[in-house]
C-alpha cells in the first residue's frame, strides 16, 4: 500500500509541477485567478512540487527504507498545505476552486498516514 501512495503522490506532484511550470498562465485561468506576478513565484512553486514528486521514486521503490520520507512529505507536507488551502479560503478569501487542492492534499496524508500507522503494526 505504501508504495502504491508514494507513486500516486508522486506522480500528484509532478504533474501539478508541471502544469504550473509550463502553463501557469492556463492553469490560473481554470482556477478563475490571475498569473503570479512576478512569474518566479509560480516557477519556484512548480520546481519545488516537482522535486517532492521526484522525491517519491525511492519509497515508492522501497517504502520500509524511506519511511521517513513519506511521513515527511505525506502526513506533514500534504496535510498542512491541505490546512494552508482550506485556511486561505475561509479567512482570506480564496477562490472556492483551490478546495481541489485541499481535498487532493488532504485525502493523500490521510492515506499515507493511514497506511504508515496501519504498516507499523
Amino acid at each position: 500500500m505504501l508504495s502504491i501512495l508514494a507513486a500516486v503522490s508522486g506522480l500528484y506532484d509532478i504533474v501539478v509541477g508541471a502544469f504550473l511550470l509550463f502553463g501557469a498562465d492556463r492553469l490560473a485561468a481554470i482556477f478563475g485567478v490571475p498569473p503570479a506576478s512576478p512569474r518566479i513565484f509560480s516557477d519556484l512553486n512548480a520546481l519545488f512540487l516537482i522535486a517532492v514528486g521526484a522525491g517519491y521514486y525511492l519509497p515508492w521503490q522501497d517504502p520500509v527504507r524511506y519511511r521517513g520520507y513519506l511521513w515527511v512529505m505525506g502526513p506533514f507536507l500534504k496535510g498542512a498545505g491541505a490546512s494552508a488551502f482550506l485556511l486561505d479560503y475561509l479567512f482570506r478569501g480564496s477562490p472556492a476552486s483551490f478546495l481541489f487542492f485541499a481535498a487532493c492534499d488532504g485525502t493523500l496524508a490521510l492515506l499515507t498516514l493511514w497506511a504508515l500507522l496501519r504498516d507499523n503494526r
